[in-house]
């Protein structure tokens, strides 16, 4: 009977934090960004029903990077997590720290399991507060730690030099524009140094926006919304698709003042002018009308005389 090969408890914990670690460099890189407004999600992803960023709760996102079925199962998870929790005590009892610690109980419990793989997963789990000083960002690793982030987080792919690019370039206050872009360009970046080019159509993004009204403050950007937040140069942008209600005016549009409108007493008849004279085509008084008596008999005229043809005298 042979001897059974023996492995140190050290070297299978290495052998298996390696193996879920080149599973997840084989995913896509994702970074997540703290900017004026709330936290903003942004990878490079071509799917368009495969999401890497989801929202958990009222205020809590997830987004996550390597093998999509096993941190699809741990999405779930915390959505159902968070829906019991708030069902059973109250909703502002649901919290990103709450849900990070339920997360790396079960990631923990996996890698350290000899019967399982490790999940070949690393996921971010994020909470808008009502200021810039209560966001949450944590991320959690394959082998179930927590790492308090501040600022910015990247996970996946070339997370370490991608860490290093938006570390020195982030800053407090940005505005939504302003981290987008700054996020695309250190998902631009290759390993090599070089840069490429990744178009609106493979961008997914999305935001946990504290100005938002409604009391659910996740909400992907899409379509013309993201195009615009890209093409902005300015900090004013704002993450609105829709076209201004108000326009200026064209300068020929309105009359100027006295113009193309007609002078007092233009177009008008003058007085007295065009009109017939006072007394014109009038008969003149007495004029073409029979002369006073004229054709009328005469008194008498005409009539029988007295007497005649009538009764004798007495």
């Amino acid at each position: 009977m042979s001897t059974p090969f023996y492995v140190s408890p050290q070297q299978a914990m290495a052998d298996r934090a390696e193996y879920a670690r080149k599973g997840i460099a084989r995913g896509r890189s994702l970074v997540v960004l703290q900017y004026a407004d709330g936290i903003v999600f942004v990878g490079e992803n071509p799917s368009r029903a495969l999401h890497k960023f989801s929202e958990i709760y009222d205020r809590i996102g997830f987004a996550a990077a390597g093998k999509y079925n096993e941190y699809e199962n741990l999405r779930i998870g915390g959505v159902r997590y968070a829906d019991l929790r708030g069902y059973t005590y109250d909703r502002d009892d649901v919290t990103a720290r709450g849900l990070a610690n339920v997360y790396a109980q079960t990631l923990g419990t996996i890698f350290s399991s000899a019967a399982e793989k490790p999940y070949e997963v690393e996921l971010v789990v994020a909470e808008v507060g009502a200021g810039p000083e209560g966001d949450q960002i944590y991320r959690l690793p394959h082998d179930g730690s927590i790492v308090d982030e501040h600022g910015s987080v990247a996970v996946g792919g070339n997370a370490e030099q991608i860490s290093t690019f938006l570390d020195q370039r982030h800053r407090d206050g940005m505005s939504l524009a302003e981290a987008l872009k700054l996020a695309v360009q250190a998902l631009s970046r290759e390993a090599n140094g070089n840069e490429r080019e990744i178009p609106a159509e493979r961008l997914e993004v999305a935001v946990l926006d504290r100005t938002r009204p409604q009391q659910r403050k996740f909400k992907r950007i899409v379509g013309r919304q993201l195009t615009r937040l890209l093409d902005a140069d300015g900090a004013g942008a704002t993450p609105t698709d829709a076209p201004s209600d108000t326009e200026e005016p064209e300068g020929d549009s309105t009359p100027a003042a006295g113009t193309d409108t007609p002078a007092k007493g233009a177009d008008t008849p003058a007085k007295g002018a065009d009109g017939p004279a006072k007394g014109a085509d009038t008969p003149a008084k007495g004029a073409d009308g029979p002369a006073k008596g004229a054709d009328t008999p005469a008194k008498g005229a005409d009539g029988p005389a007295e007497g005649s043809d009538g009764t004798t005298e007495k």
